[in-house]
């Protein structure tokens, strides 16, 4: 009888942690959804501010240059 006494009770105390999971679970997931979220439209407006600064730094291919030997894009770097 006392293996089975000693079993009902390690068998509540797992029940109550499983239990205090289970009511924990929900307001994590929701917890980590918000943030998620948040994070998807910071995301949004960084590309599109990157959009801006890539059509402001786009250089129009009838101004490049025709040779691109004779007018190189990179500065080279003297050697020492």
């Amino acid at each position: 009888m006392e293996i089975f006494g000693g079993f009902m009770m390690m068998m509540s105390i797992l029940g109550f942690f499983l239990v205090v999971i289970w009511f924990l679970v929900p307001f994590l997931i929701l917890s980590i959804k918000g943030k998620v979220d948040r994070t998807l439209v910071v995301l949004e407006e960084m590309e599109k501010r990157i959009a801006v600064i890539e059509r402001t730094l786009e250089i129009p291919r009838s101004a490049a240059p025709a040779d691109p030997q004779n007018h190189p894009q990179q500065p080279v770097a003297p050697e020492t």
